[in-house]
């Protein structure tokens, strides 16, 4: 008897919680927007970077100089700046002007132009600082296109060099935006301060 009682409260009390669940208003239900990890950016540190080729230029204390060509050469020069913990890459190429100026700058366009298809927006600066003979343009591509970022710097007469940004990771700016916009800074001290040998 001691069992049947048991057995039917909670049969009881089972039915009536079923029966207020199914009773009550429902509550609205929000989708969660998307997280993304939080991202401890150090400080901007630098240091010198002189290759054989004619430049100087400061590189961030954070990142690696990957040098890509086997052979320093004072005409050229392939390197990358390596964020490892950001997984951020900007591949930098410098190549000696040989009365071809304006095929090189043409190149750096279309380089640039090559992300309009993914590209919400080109904006294009120009840099101009007579007194250090540094010239160039920088493209601040908007949207999902695969390099952000890219920049091209020259005295217009002997030395050229071009830098684009690459993420390891898909474009979406959302989630790389205060990593973009850390090495956006570094890149504008590489441009205010390279120096021409």
């Amino acid at each position: 008897m001691k069992k049947f009682f048991i057995f039917t409260l909670i049969i009881l009390i089972g039915s009536i919680g079923t029966y207020w669940f199914l009773l009550r208003e429902p509550e609205a239900v929000f989708p969660r927007p998307k997280g993304y990890f939080r991202i401890d950016l150090p400080k901007h540190e630098y240091r010198d970077f002189s290759p054989l080729a004619p430049f100087n230029l400061p590189v961030s204390a954070f990142a690696k100089v990957e040098l890509l060509d086997k052979v320093q050469k004072a005409d050229s020069c392939r390197f990358n700046i390596f964020y490892p913990r950001l997984k951020a890459r900007v591949h930098c190429t410098f190549l000696a002007v040989r009365n071809n100026i304006d095929q090189l700058v043409a190149d750096a366009y279309t380089f640039a132009s090559k992300h309009e298809m993914k590209a919400s927006a080109i904006d294009r600066t120009l840099i101009e600082d007579p007194s250090r003979k540094v010239f160039g343009i920088r493209y601040r591509i908007e949207g999902d296109a695969a390099s952000p970022l890219q920049i091209f710097l020259t005295d217009s007469t002997s030395r050229f060099l071009r830098c684009a940004l690459y993420f390891e990771t898909a474009p979406n700016p959302d989630s790389i935006a205060p990593v973009f916009q850390y090495i956006e800074r570094d890149l504008q001290y590489l441009t205010d301060k390279i120096t021409w040998r």
